[in-house]
Parts: structure tokens; C-alpha cells; sequence
């Protein structure tokens, strides 16, 4: 994809729709405030969304700056960058998070491009700043979103049988759509079913499958709000659009299996898989249509990784399936092995002994 064409197929999508989510970000994601520094980062393809959260940083007040990473430039760079420096974090950079009160990301490149056009070694050298970004922001106390529509390329819509219009309108009219705060008491309302050690059961729409475990550790709220919690524990990025609540596994206690909904991944569309889980880990796997694609993604995964490490509650009842973030749909009940996540759709989940989805829709 060039950067031409993304530019041009964004700006089908309406100033007017940009601009109503640029404010509500900024407003009740960011609680942004006269006088405030924003950054504001997009690669190639989310420019025009870019423009406007300029835009209206500018009516409230705050100042903004804008970061473009150019798609073309950076594919460029993967292959003749020296490579002890691919993917170091500058000192330009870390300073310009220092003096950031608020972080608006759009990300890339879309799936199909970076996949196709790097190999494993270029893509993990590339991010290795990751951690180092987050601490630089964590210090800076930043307040931080990442659009999700920036995935979107021509790539990843013609895998899900739309257009990257179709999608990205479909991902910022569910941003304008969704009451964050309600999804924030949903959030809470049902991590109090997860707590440690509870016992709990993913199951099938047909009865052909279930998942056991017990969750423990961290749970993460999805609900497009950074407030000053969010900041306290580090948590100072967050998806627009929202939401899920998601809560870690104990590994060591998964057992059964789970039929996953079809799935988009780096190396393409998975359209059916059923896991098998024993004594903790990830033992067989099937699928009718796509095991090539299965088999390279937990080909992937050192074994000891291959571990349920990640289940996910989707809030967002604006959110329909089929637009790249199907986690975030209400009652969709996601898995995350490792590297990869993926989705059942229409299934049940039951935390000790209360149900919590029912058929794919929430029961709490």
C-alpha cells in the first residue's frame, strides 16, 4: 500500500466524524485542559484524523505537536538501517514524552505490508524501543490513546470482505457511540467475579467444547479513559475505540478445549481452530480451513510460551464483528496465547459459578 492511497482512501471518511472524535478523546479520554503540551503521533495513513485532533487541541487551548512516521520510509529502513540502532529510542524522543502531559497514537503499518515486506528479526529489532517507550511515558505521567483504526489497511479490510472506509468508520462512529464511563462501571461490575483463584469456564454455543481454568494477576480495563489511577499504576495508555475488561490466567491451571471464531492474524485470516490444553499447555491444535496459517502462528511460539496467559470480556455494545477488533464487542469472550488473540463469539463463560456471558451475550 502507498502512502498516496491511504491518505486518499481516509479522506473519504467526513472532516465532521474526525472532528467529533478528535474532541471526544480529547475531552473524555485525555481530560486535555488550556495550556496543556500534546503529542500528537500518526503514521501515513491516519494524517487526516491527525489534522483534526490538531485541530481541536487548538480550540481548547492546548499545544500540539505532530509526529509523522512515513510507512514508505520506514520499510525502508528495516532493510538498510544499521542494526544496532533499528528500533533505539532517541533522546529527542525521550525528552519530547518528558514534557507531554497528554499522547494521541495512530498506529501502523496495516498488517499485510509489514508482514509480507520483514522478517521476524527485522520486526522484533524494530520494537524493541517498546518497553523503553512505555517507561519514558510511565515517568512523564502521560495521558495516552491509541486509535486502532491506524491497523486498518487495504490488506487487512480485503481478509475481512470490506473496505478500510468501511472499517474505519465503523471503529470511530463506535468511539462516538459508546458511553465510556458506563463501560468503565461494566468493567468493574464483573472484575469483581474475577477475582484471584476463582475458578472459571469457557464453553461453546453447540456444547462441543470447554475451557477450565483459574485467573489471577492483573486485571486491565479497556474503558478509554485515563484518569489519575490509571496514571498511579502505569496504565497510562489506553484503545479508542473501547472497551473490555481482561483478566490474567494462571497457566499451570488450563485444561480442555476452545473452538475459536475465525480470526484475523499477521499471516492471514484463521477462519476456524479448536485449542487443546493439558496440564497447562497447549498440547493439539486443528482447523478445517486453515491449519497452514495455525501452524505457522504456534510454529512461532517457543513451547514453554505456548500457555493461555489472557482472558478478555468484550463492553463495547456499539462494536460489531468483523471490524478488526473483535475483543471489544460486548460478550465476546477473547484468549490470548503468547503472541496472537483471538475470539468465541457466541460462547459462555462462567466465573465461580456465575455465568457472565450467555451465548455470546453479557449475563451481568
Amino acid at each position: 500500500m502507498t502512502a498516496t492511497k491511504q491518505v486518499r482512501s481516509g479522506s473519504k471518511i467526513s472532516t465532521n466524524l474526525y472532528s467529533d472524535v478528535a474532541g471526544k478523546i480529547l475531552s473524555e479520554s485525555l481530560g486535555v485542559k488550556k495550556g496543556e503540551s500534546i503529542t500528537v503521533e500518526t503514521w501515513t495513513n491516519g494524517l487526516p484524523f491527525a489534522r483534526q485532533v490538531v485541530i481541536e487541541a487548538r480550540r481548547i487551548g492546548a499545544i500540539p505537536v505532530l509526529i509523522l512516521e512515513d510507512e514508505d520510509a520506514y520499510m525502508d529502513s528495516l532493510k538498510n538501517m544499521p542494526k544496532d540502532v533499528l528500533g533505539a529510542m532517541g533522546k529527542h524522543e525521550s525528552n519530547l514524552l518528558s514534557g507531554t502531559d497528554a499522547y494521541v497514537f495512530i498506529p501502523g503499518p496495516p498488517i499485510g505490508a509489514y508482514f509480507l515486506k520483514s522478517t521476524n528479526e527485522e520486526r522484533a529489532a524494530s520494537t524493541s524501543y517498546s518497553s523503553s517507550w512505555y517507561e519514558a511515558a510511565e515517568r512523564a505521567k502521560l495521558r495516552g490513546v491509541r486509535l486502532s483504526f491506524g491497523y486498518v489497511g487495504k490488506d487487512l479490510a480485503r481478509l475481512l470482505g470490506k473496505s478500510v472506509d468501511q472499517i474505519v468508520r465503523h471503529q470511530l462512529t463506535a468511539t462516538l457511540e459508546a458511553d465510556f464511563a458506563s463501560i468503565n462501571r461494566k468493567a468493574k461490575q464483573i472484575s469483581e467475579y474475577l477475582l484471584d483463584n476463582t475458578r472459571c469456564t469457557v464453553s461453546s454455543s453447540d456444547g462441543s467444547t470447554k475451557l477450565d481454568f483459574e485467573v489471577k494477576g492483573e486485571t486491565e480495563f479497556e474503558d478509554a479513559i485515563v484518569d489519575d489511577e490509571d496514571i498511579s499504576n502505569g496504565s497510562n495508555m489506553t484503545y479508542v475505540p473501547p472497551g473490555f475488561v481482561a483478566k490474567s490466567v494462571n497457566s499451570s491451571s488450563v485444561s480442555g478445549k476452545v473452538k475459536l471464531s475465525p480470526f484475523v492474524t499477521r499471516a492471514g485470516l484463521v477462519k476456524d481452530a479448536t485449542l487443546e490444553f493439558e496440564s497447562g499447555k497447549l498440547s493439539k491444535w486443528e482447523s478445517k480451513t486453515s491449519m497452514d496459517k495455525l501452524n505457522m502462528l504456534i510454529e512461532a511460539v517457543p513451547n514453554d510460551s505456548r500457555k493461555l496467559g489472557t482472558v478478555t470480556i468484550g463492553l463495547n455494545p456499539a462494536m460489531r464483528y468483523g471490524y478488526g477488533q473483535d475483543r471489544f464487542v460486548e460478550g465476546a469472550i477473547g484468549v490470548r496465547i503468547h503472541n496472537f488473540s483471538a475470539v468465541v463469539q457466541k460462547g459462555s463463560l462462567v466465573a465461580g459459578g456465575t455465568k457472565i456471558v450467555d451465548g455470546g451475550k453479557l449475563a451481568r
